[in-house]
């Protein structure tokens, strides 16, 4: 009884970890990335205002070639996983102090997630 219960436990502790990002819708993150669009590229080695988004997800900050990145960008140590991108989307400015990202960041927590779902179908 008590393994029984203990492994009742153990799959609601594990839906409750599992990240709210995965729920993302990506056909809703292409719409929110619109915005994006005006600095950034989608397309691998397409640079813009703003660096390439194709390949983000898993990709360290301040590395993608031939774009100038902020000292803060580059010594941030951050590797674009869905939760930092999550924070950093939520407040550019606070997660990384100094970066250059001139956007205010994605206030809703569903946009975001379906914008980091979109991203991590740019591969």
């Amino acid at each position: 009884m008590f393994a029984k219960t203990l492994g009742v436990a153990a799959v609601a502790l594990l839906a409750f970890s599992t990240s709210s990002l995965a729920a993302g819708d990506v056909a809703a993150g292409m719409k929110v990335a619109v915005r994006c669009k005006a600095c950034h590229s989608f397309v691998e080695g397409k640079i813009k205002k703003a660096p390439s988004l194709f390949g983000v997800v898993g990709r360290q900050a301040g590395t993608l070639p031939n774009f100038s990145y902020s000292l803060a960008m580059k010594n941030s140590g951050i590797v674009w996983t869905p939760d930092k991108l999550d924070a950093y989307l939520a407040g550019p400015k606070a997660l990384v102090i100094g970066n250059q990202m001139g956007h205010r960041g994605v206030p809703k927590d569903d946009s975001r997630a379906n914008l980091i779902a979109y991203l991590e179908t740019l591969k």
